[in-house]
């Protein structure tokens, strides 16, 4: 298992690899936007939650313009997502809460943002890092777990477990990049199926690299 002096090599060399890259949904947006963009990415492609947050954020903005807007409006602008019909309804009722519960505002807190429908650990970790900058949790998404497991940070099976031991593990002051980097490295170069692993500037660490050439040098 990777060490913590090790772990701040990988952050060093990825946080100078992806050097000035954003995830382009979540950029600029506020506490409200990336919370519905949030729950909008749940089971869909990247590359589709960006073209969908994208759209719904130019037609409805607010809590009182989802508010305003009926269950099919939302409905119509989310078609693509993944379980679009569960996801309208869901942000429908999110924002009336929070108009009514919270005057308008996202609650600041990760304990008050799971009461909301729909909101579980990822997602009110990510509201709570990128949409308030806070720095007391690590969001863990489909591409944090992968990642972290297969370079041998920690060897867990559920997004939940492998928050806690990044926790133990990630120095603090990366808790609030560790996702972003996590996400655009699972993009671009450690994907699901055949990653990259040639030109990942971390692969000297990586514990599925250095398998896979050990497996490599016995076939040849």
């Amino acid at each position: 298992m990777i060490e913590k002096q090790e772990i701040e090599e990988i952050m060093q060399k990825l946080l100078k690899f992806y050097e000035g890259r954003e995830i382009e949904w979540s950029a600029s947006l506020n506490p409200f936007q990336i919370l519905i963009g949030t729950i909008l990415s749940q089971r869909t492609r990247d590359v589709m939650t960006e073209k969908i947050t994208k759209k719904l954020f130019e037609k409805f903005a607010t809590p009182e313009d989802f508010n305003k807007a009926s269950v099919e409006e939302i409905e119509n602008v989310i078609r693509g997502a993944g379980f679009y019909k569960q996801k309208a309804k869901r942000i429908k009722e999110i924002a009336e809460i929070i108009l009514k519960k919270y005057n308008g505002k996202v609650p600041e807190s990760r304990e008050e943002l799971m009461k909301l429908p729909g909101v579980g650990a990822k997602t009110s970790a990510i509201t709570m890092v990128y949409g308030f900058g806070k720095n007391d949790a690590i969001p863990v998404d489909t591409h944090v777990h992968r990642i972290s497991n297969r370079i041998g940070m920690v060897k867990t099976k559920t997004p939940e477990e492998t928050e806690k031991e990044l926790m133990k593990k990630i120095p603090r002051k990366y808790w609030n990049v560790i996702n972003h980097l996590f996400v655009i490295h699972g993009q671009s170069i450690c994907l699901p199926m055949k990653p990259r692993c040639n030109e990942c500037p971390t692969k000297e660490h990586c514990r599925y690299f250095r398998d896979c050439r050990k497996i490599n040098q016995k076939q040849s």
